[in-house]
């Protein structure tokens, strides 16, 4: 069996030189008349060789990548050439394309981006329940590293119901190596604590921000159940789309506290994502309508993680070498 280090992944698109581009150059790279956001803030600090966007999607032409019919709403698209320019803007070198919902469990258009970035991308899919192992073998080799589990919409499950959806996640990919991004509430993180610390595979919990919310930050229940995790290196936590978590917006202080303990807990398990093209439902819109992307400044976003991680060396871990661990890069 191939390791993620093994997978060959054909040229892409993506030169070494490119990615050092001046932002002006980088802006003109995308084609004209597309929308998906891009940074207006130059990033403030240096960032490290071999950084990483850890959440990204791509939203495909529709004629050749149709979205699920059970979808919730329909975003703007959102190409490759506009993600060559975000990255090339913030000055990072790989990139962890994330399966968007409303593509459903056809991967067609991640797995495609992600031959197109060739070897400074990997895949993150949702697997169909039919998806045999040959089939996770074939998105393996393709630059496939993990699945994001089903989402429980941020409802309570019950405990039994929480620890059967995580154990057969980890029991079709404990073959390939990937991790597990797992999705829920963190007050019921104690109902998977002992599955987490067992697991065969690296897990990454729960959502942006482990899932945690601001108020009431570093009290909420859960919340020293994951600091313990990731003291012990047994789980991942993304630091990605802060604006999707916050309350107090542009500068999220009060993401600060819950931050700075999880840097504080252990950096070494702690990755950041923009959550770019920041596709999100609109009130008033249905599912067929096409919802705008967020205009997120992602240049912003990355200069709130370097005050919250305020050495040279967390951020080189953030940025670089946690993500190359976990990805496989």
């Amino acid at each position: 069996m191939l390791t993620r280090r093994d997978v060959i992944i054909g040229a892409g698109m993506v030169g070494g030189a490119a990615w050092a581009r001046p932002i002006a150059t980088a802006l003109a790279a995308a084609p004209a008349g597309l929308t998906a956001p891009q940074p207006t803030t130059a990033v403030s600090f240096t960032v490290p060789a071999g950084a990483c966007d850890s959440h990204t999607c791509v939203i495909g032409d529709p004629a050749q990548f149709p979205y699920a019919a059970s979808r919730g709403y329909t975003p703007e698209g959102a190409s490759i050439a506009e993600m060559l320019a975000l990255h090339r803007t913030l000055h990072i070198e790989r990139v962890v394309i994330v399966q968007p919902s409303v593509y459903g469990t056809d991967n067609a258009c991640t797995i495609d981006a992600v031959r197109q970035f060739g070897a400074r991308a990997r895949g993150v899919v949702v697997l169909a329940d039919n998806a045999s192992h040959g089939d996770l073998d074939d998105m393996h080799r393709k630059g496939v590293c993990g699945i994001t589990s089903a989402e429980s919409g941020g409802r309570a499950e019950d405990a039994a119901g929480m620890r059967q959806r995580f154990r057969a996640a980890v029991d079709r990919i404990k073959d390939f190596g990937w991790h597990l991004e797992f999705h829920g509430r963190l007050a019921d993180i104690d109902a998977i604590k002992d599955d987490i610390i067992a697991s065969p595979v690296p897990v990454l919990l729960f959502d942006h921000f482990g899932g945690a919310r601001p108020a009431p930050g570093v009290n909420q229940p859960g919340f020293n159940t994951l600091l313990g995790l990731l003291r012990d290196g047994k789980a991942y936590v993304d630091l990605s789309a802060p604006e999707r978590v916050s309350k107090q917006g542009p500068d999220f202080p009060d993401l600060a506290p819950i931050a700075t303990a999880f840097i504080a807990a252990n950096p070494r398990q702690i990755v950041w994502g923009t959550g770019w093209p920041h596709p999100e439902r609109v009130p008033g819109l249905g599912p067929t309508d096409i919802a705008p992307l967020a205009q997120v400044d992602d240049g912003h976003s990355l200069n709130v993680l370097g005050r919250f991680a305020t050495t040279d060396e967390q951020r080189r871990l953030i940025l670089s070498e946690n993500p190359a661990r976990l990805f496989g890069f």
